[in-house]
């Protein structure tokens, strides 16, 4: 299992690169986008250059509808805890999902249960325990909307990325208590990496101030690694090829 850090500013770059190594594999030709509905992880340009069996799996008809009707497009709930999809994925991969499902349990389960043997799930989320994050948990969504469009003015011009309820729920850093819980559901953990730092201090003027404490705390976790204190993760799991049964008690 490789672990590493890095601070927030390669963190989507970093992902979409390694998102790109892994389609460009041989093995992988069966993807499943989940969550991806209105904003695809790989463009239609990518799918066709890879060659690529990809399908967009979504809750909402909505955010489906909102992407092109070239992609593949499945609407199912991969938190439903009686899904039973008859297909079997290469990869399974997510950005900015795993913070809005209140289950990561069913979830990664799910996800599990969408893979062949052998198949890999990529996914990339925000983390517990940072204050942005944490404000976004415990404040009321009529408050907490308000906040997020202070420091992204122009998220209202994005139709495509709307305000969703937040949990947080399996959302952590590369802790020992995770990767045990990826581990105990029939994933190995090929990586975990943890990123550093948030830019939200720096949209705004008056916030220099925390701006700069905010650099000076991420370059010292980046030297002093904590696994709590990381603002993003991105993890990549392998479903065992020897292991049948994936029931774990809640």
């Amino acid at each position: 299992m490789k672990v590493e850090y890095h601070l927030s500013t390669i963190a989507s770059k970093k992902y979409h690169q390694q998102l790109r190594d892994l389609v460009a594999r041989e093995e992988i030709q069966k993807i499943c986008d989940i969550g991806g509905g209105a904003n695809p992880l790989l463009s239609i340009d990518e799918v066709q250059k890879y060659g690529l069996d990809y399908t967009l799996l979504d809750i909402s008809s909505e955010q489906l509808a909102k992407a092109s009707d070239k992609y593949k497009k499945l609407q199912a709930d991969i938190t439903d805890p009686k899904l039973c999809l008859n297909e079997e994925y290469d990869l399974v991969c997510s950005k900015f999902l795993g913070e809005h499902v209140s289950s990561g349990l069913i979830f990664h389960k799910n996800a599990l249960n969408l893979l062949r043997d052998g198949g890999y799930a990529f996914h990339f989320f925000p983390t517990l325990y940072n204050l942005p994050f944490i404000t976004n948990l415990i404040l009321d969504e009529k408050i907490s909307e308000p906040i997020l469009l202070f420091f992204q003015p122009n998220r209202k011009k994005e139709g495509n990325h709307g305000k969703f309820k937040a949990y947080y729920d399996w959302c952590r850093g590369p802790t020992s208590e995770n990767i045990e819980r990826f581990t105990e559901l029939g994933y190995s953990v090929e990586e975990y990496t943890g990123f550093f730092g948030h830019g939200f201090y720096k949209r705004k003027k008056a916030l220099v101030i925390l701006a700069l404490l905010e650099g000076v705390k991420s370059q010292l976790l980046l030297k002093y690694p904590i696994p709590l204190l990381t603002q993003f993760a991105h993890v990549l799991l392998k479903k065992h090829s020897n292991k049948t049964d994936n029931q774990v008690d809640a």
